[in-house]
């Protein structure tokens, strides 16, 4: 929340800044009184010190910070940690009922991720598309470090910040996780443009949105515009908890020079 609170203009909110500020966004009384809740409670929640508030009290925190629709479902998530299952640090497995279905298709790319952004299966029209949708490879890693993602992302700022704030929903209350904690450090450590985005605690819940990729090879360069994605959560087994199976809808294709 501390996060959040600091990309809150006090004009945003029909304050006036009043004095110098130290730090950017709105103080913590402030956030309390658009609230409806007293400054030692919103101290104690914003420290962790109190971990069980009301649905209502999220909500009116919510709106404060003006969340949208994905944002306060994702802080209501996190201020019900242990409503979900437990998620071993096992490496997860695409379903192989899954990994079948997708192969069938010859004529939509597909992918299956797991909560980390690993692409555990991908189909060859996937794969063909670009090497990135390889399993093995983890979609956000490649972002960031991999400049063969920046040189063909038509908008490279656009799909970096869809990737961090999608990390962030999938990861939900488990930011602990082993697995997370190692590629975000990671990343923090090699790319300045993660760690700002990390650090705004955005969040994306909807399918990827549509994307142009430009591809090249030996005499040729083709321009791939996607139609936005869709996604489906499959079940995998019950220790592996959840994968993510992603459906690229091709759009337009055309040869360039």
């Amino acid at each position: 929340m501390r996060a959040r609170r600091a990309l809150v203009r006090p004009e945003d909110v029909g304050l006036y800044a009043v004095g110098r500020r130290r730090v950017p966004g709105l103080r913590r009384e402030e956030l309390a009184t658009l609230a409806g809740i007293s400054s030692d409670y919103y101290l104690r929640l914003e420290q962790g010190r109190d971990q069980h508030p009301s649905p209502q009290v999220i909500a009116a925190i919510a709106r404060a910070l003006q969340l949208d629709e994905a944002a306060t479902a994702y802080l209501h998530v996190l201020a019900q940690p242990d409503a979900g299952p437990q998620r071993p640090g096992q490496p997860e497995h695409a379903p192989a009922s899954i990994v079948q279905l997708i192969a069938s298709w010859p004529n939509t790319p597909a992918f299956v991720l797991d909560r980390h952004m690993d692409v555990l299966a991908a189909n060859a029209l996937a794969t063909a598309l670009s090497p990135v949708f390889s399993p093995g490879v983890n979609l956000v890693r490649a972002t960031f470090l991999d400049p063969e993602v920046r040189r063909h992302a038509g908008d490279w700022d656009a799909v970096a910040h869809s990737a961090v704030s999608r990390l962030r929903a999938l990861a939900g209350p488990g930011v602990d996780d082993p697995r997370l904690a190692e590629l975000v450090a990671e990343l923090t450590q090699r790319s300045d443009q993660f760690r700002r985005l990390w650090a705004r605690h955005d969040i994306e819940v909807a399918a990827v949105p549509a994307r142009t990729f430009h591809l090249c090879g030996p005499g040729y360069r083709v321009r791939v515009c996607l139609a936005a994605a869709c996604s489906l959560t499959v079940p995998a087994s019950p220790r592996d908890g959840r994968a993510l199976a992603g459906l690229m809808r091709p759009g337009a294709l055309s040869l360039y020079g």
